[in-house]
């Protein structure tokens, strides 16, 4: 069931220090890291090329084809914020674009994560304003029903709450809770370093096979080599 008609004012949000660790790390890094747990859908795209974003989520639910709540949202933000917003059902209309996008900036966020539609795109592409969407479509939209601001969301099949840090890049959006920030930030360093001295090996010309230990697990799979 959800809570509806409710704008909750005071969240948590990690520290900068944190968030900025976090933010020097891809979302296949952070996924990995974290145990593979926090992806949302691939259908959560970019909506133009080279697009990222990393920041505390205020969230927002939406009604179909409804974005007054978005209206509200950015009332709360604050600078280096990210909006989440899903949907009490699914809709594709378009929820946000450029007006919104320049509030949004005016107001310290720094990018929008939605699991439904934007327009505007080329002009969001022009401000540099990252926005990660479910589609693009013109549909517009109307401001007559009561959604929430700061409330748990379920946004592509990921379940964010205020403070969460998302982070977005090419290959698509990851949610770390708000208490594990520096931990996953600690972990994707380790991965990294340790993936540092994979990629050594691997373009000195050692094989996979040999650097991940495999040939055993396969010999005992039933893997034969024959001439």
């Amino acid at each position: 069931m959800y809570d509806l008609g409710v704008v909750k004012t005071a969240i948590d949000r990690p520290d900068a220090e944190s968030i900025t660790a976090l933010s020097q790390f891809g979302t296949a890094t952070i996924h990995e890291a974290m145990g593979r747990v926090g992806l949302m859908r691939p259908y959560m795209r970019p909506v133009y090329q080279g697009a990222k974003l990393c920041g505390p989520a205020v969230t927002v639910l939406l009604q179909p084809s409804d974005n007054w709540m978005l209206h509200v949202a950015a009332e709360q933000l604050q600078a280096g914020d990210v909006v989440v917003a899903a949907c009490t059902t699914e809709s594709d209309a378009g929820f946000f674009g450029e007006l919104l996008a320049t509030s949004f900036r005016a107001r310290g966020g720094v990018g929008l994560v939605i699991d439904g539609g934007v327009r505007d795109v080329s002009e969001l592409e022009a401000m540099d304003f990252p926005v990660f969407a479910k589609t693009i479509h013109a549909r517009g939209t109307v401001k007559e029903t009561l959604g929430s601001v700061n409330v748990p969301v379920n946004c592509a099949n990921a379940t964010v709450h205020p403070g969460d840090v998302v982070v977005g890049d090419a290959d698509g959006v990851v949610v770390v809770p708000r208490d594990r920030v520096a931990a996953v930030a600690d972990a994707s360093q380790a991965r990294e370093t340790k993936e540092a001295g994979v990629r050594e090996r691997l373009a000195a010309g050692e094989l996979g096979l040999d650097v991940y230990g495999m040939r055993d697990k396969l010999a005992a799979k039933g893997l034969e080599y024959q001439d």
